[in-house]
């Protein structure tokens, strides 16, 4: 990088001054394409209490971010039923799914037949 007299870095482009030329190509952006990504949860409610699984969804990844369950509520299965809707869910849709969440990866290895929906 060339900088002017002044110590301010030329405009965008060629610029010449006082002998000193700067060319610039660095700044040219390809445009961005807008993606829409909506975020939510799967939830089951039981006793007054929600069990979640977070997710987002931008194009055709479903991100499975993070599940919760009150302790009130564990070992009932409900992460497991979080993650199997979720994932029939996505299978349904022709979503591909990038798994974040530790519970849902325990999931998929105990039950193979999501295995096809995991992005690689």
């Amino acid at each position: 990088m060339t900088l002017l007299s002044g110590g301010r870095p030329p405009s965008v482009g060629t610029h010449a001054r006082k002998g000193l030329i700067a060319v610039w190509n660095i700044f040219h952006r390809k445009p961005l394409h807008l993606q829409k990504v909506t975020t939510g949860r799967f939830e089951i409610e039981q006793s007054g209490q929600v069990a979640y699984l977070e997710y987002s969804l931008a194009g055709n990844i479903l991100e499975l971010t993070h599940t919760e369950v009150p302790k009130g509520l564990r070992r009932l299965g409900l992460a497991s039923a979080l993650a199997e809707y979720a994932l029939q869910w996505a299978r349904e849709h022709n979503l591909k799914v990038d798994i974040i969440c530790p519970t849902v990866r325990r999931y998929v290895e105990q039950h193979p037949e999501y295995s096809d929906l995991e992005m690689h």
